[in-house]
């Protein structure tokens, strides 16, 4: 199964955030998620573990690489 990308990247939020939640209604994992601030980062980590989904995140300079599977 293909992963569903999203470059979140530079967007403030709630984009980021309504980006993986369209997502996560259409079923579409694993997500991988890039994001570049702390917000967004928090942001999702918080939604997707309130649909009781798994979320691990992998730091890489300034940005930071959200999986997301249910």
């Amino acid at each position: 199964m293909a992963e569903n990308r999203i470059d979140a990247r530079g967007l403030s939020c709630p984009q980021p955030v309504l980006l993986v939640a369209n997502a996560v209604l259409k079923n579409e994992f694993p997500i991988v998620v890039l994001v570049d601030g702390m917000t967004a980062e928090e942001n999702i980590r918080r939604y997707a573990e309130s649909k009781n989904l798994k979320v691990s995140i992998n730091h890489h300079d300034d940005e930071a690489e959200i999986t997301i599977a249910n």
